[in-house]
Formats: C-alpha cells, structure tokens, sequence
C-alpha cells in the first residue's frame, strides 16, 4: 500500500485492541500507564529506549525514567545498540560517554551489541529471513519499549516500531541490512515503503522472540519532525504535545498516536502529517498488519477519567500551542 495515504478509522478492519491513555505528561502519568500494561513484564526486564545524541533536547526526561525504574522495575535495564552512522554513539566507548552527558548514569545501560551479534528469524517476511540484533538482547525475558513518538528524516516517525526495529539491530550488520543496498555508496538509499517494511520485519524477530512478554508505550511530548538521532540538530517542536499510550499491541499503540495526530484541530498537525507522509511512513502501520503484529483498530481508554472510552478527536480537543 501507498505510505503516503492515510486511512481513516472507518475504513479499517478486523479486530480491536485496547490502548490506554493519559494526558499526564509526567513521572506519575508515565508510572500509571505503566501499570496498565504491565502484567507480563516477568523475569529480567529490557527497557528499550532512545537515549539520544549528546545535549539532545527532546528525549524522555531521564527523571521520568530514574522514577519508574526504581519504583516499578528494580533489577531492569536499559538497552540500547551502538549507531550505524559515525558519531557520539558509534563505539561502545563514544556511547558510554554520551550517556553520561545525557544523564543516563542512574542505571544500567546495555549496550547490547558491545559484545556480538545473534540472528532471529523473521517469520512471514519478504526481505529478511533473519534479523541480526546485538547479541545481549537474548539474556532478557521480558521487553518494555519505551518510546519518544515524534518525526523521523526517513522513517516519518518513530515510534515502538521504529524504536525496536531499527534500536535492537545492532550498529553494523542489522542497522546495514535495514538502511543499505550493499555495494553502492549511499548509506540511506532505502526508503519508503521498503524501507518501512523492513524496520517492521526486523520488529517483528524481536517481538516475536518476546512472545507475550513485550509492553509499548508512547510518550507523545516534544514531538519535532527530527528523531532524536539528530540531537541537537533536530528541527524546532511545533507540533502540541498531547500525552502518553500504551498497550500490548504494537500496531494499536503506534496506530492510535498517528490517529492523535491527524485528529489535532487548528492545524497544529501540518508540520508532523507533511514529514509522515512525504517519507511514505504509514506503510510501517499497513505492513504491520499484513505480518500479523496486531490490530489497527483499538478503544482508547481515558486512565484520567474512571477509563471512559474516548474518541481520537476528545483525546486532542484541549492540546495547546507548543511552548519550548
């Protein structure tokens, strides 16, 4: 399908999932959500989140995280893999000390590709029979991604999809296979819809690797049309930030903040719809679906209000201009 094409809630089909949603853009909304989806968080915990390039304006605030790992998740880690292009994240020494620029020193952070590789099968896909993530991954049973939902320079947007499709590829062999037709020069020639389909195969090896043991959550603050790999290069935030979602369906919980998007009134959405849809970035959301990740139809429970059911249009009906 066209990536470029949005399609409207009424013209899906299929089953619904449940998306929760908090307008509470804070250490406690984060937690709360959290408890929503946190039932099969069992054993050792992975907590899969983009920690950004050195000063990077826009991530999650690392007090947010400090606060649900030490209340909610004592024991988990957070993991990353090293970056495919050259820069503050590139070694395992380079990203050892952004992360202590970036105020990651709290915890533990995995670099999981620092000592290998392992492949997981990509079942159903058209590129990919395998997916090559950093070897650490495997010690884990359980994976919360975490996820800054904002626009992506070839993605669209990013996020759980792009978050754990592109973020547990390691640095040099998966990130490659995604980005790169080898033996030309361009390091970013894949795009659009293939480029979207492969970040959801390689998704798809590491939450089927997971099972039942995965949770996604969305926090949709500070949305600028960059990803956070652009650090303090990304464009300036214009869209409203609006709150966070989670669920246990990737599909739904990525589905349901591209419906927040298109929903906002007063045109607060341009900027955002026009980097989705020139990068073909709903193709992630549809092909998605054709491998069988989840549903793009969902009820989106109000946690603010006794978990009233909302439409996409009541969730966004008082976001404001966005202050920096």
């Amino acid at each position: 399908m066209d990536g470029s094409i949005y399609l409207p809630y009424e013209k899906r089909s299929g089953n619904e999932s449940i998306v929760y949603f908090t307008r509470d853009l804070s250490s406690e909304g984060l937690r709360k959500i959290y408890s929503r989806v946190n039932q099969h968080m069992t054993g050792k915990v992975a907590v899969k989140l983009h920690t950004g390039e050195p000063h990077g304006p826009n991530i999650i605030p690392r007090t947010w995280v400090k606060d649900l790992l030490a209340q909610e998740l004592p024991g988990a880690n957070i993991v990353e893999t090293n970056s495919y292009y050259e820069g503050a994240r590139y070694t395992t020494e380079q990203h050892r000390e952004t992360l202590k620029i970036n105020g990651w020193d709290f915890a533990h952070v995995d670099i999981m590709d620092d000592m290998g590789t392992a492949l997981l099968p990509v079942k159903g896909g058209k590129w990919f029979h395998d997916m090559s993530v950093g070897v650490s991954l495997l010690n884990y049973d359980s994976l919360l991604a975490l996820t800054h939902f904002k626009g992506h320079v070839q993605g669209g947007f990013g996020g759980s999809n792009k978050n754990i499709g592109i973020g547990c590829a390691d640095g040099r062999i998966g990130k490659a296979w995604i980005h790169t037709t080898p033996g030309q020069p361009n390091q970013w020639d894949i795009a659009k819809e293939e480029f979207m389909e492969r970040i959801s195969e390689s998704t798809k090896a590491t939450i089927n690797y997971f099972g039942k043991h995965v949770a996604y959550i969305n926090v949709m603050r500070n949305m600028s049309v960059s990803c956070d790999c652009e650090g303090v290069e990304a464009e300036p935030v214009v869209t409203p930030n609006v709150g966070i979602l989670a669920s246990l369906d990737i599909l739904a919980v990525d589905q349901a903040c591209i419906d927040l998007v298109y929903a906002m009134p007063n045109n607060f959405n341009a900027a955002l719809i026009e980097r989705i849809e020139s990068r073909h970035g709903l193709r992630q959301l549809t092909y998605m679906k054709e491998l069988g990740m989840g549903n793009d139809k969902y009820v989106l429970i109000d946690i603010d209000n006794n978990d009233s059911r909302i439409s996409q249009a009541e969730a966004v009906k008082d976001v404001k201009p966005f202050e920096g």
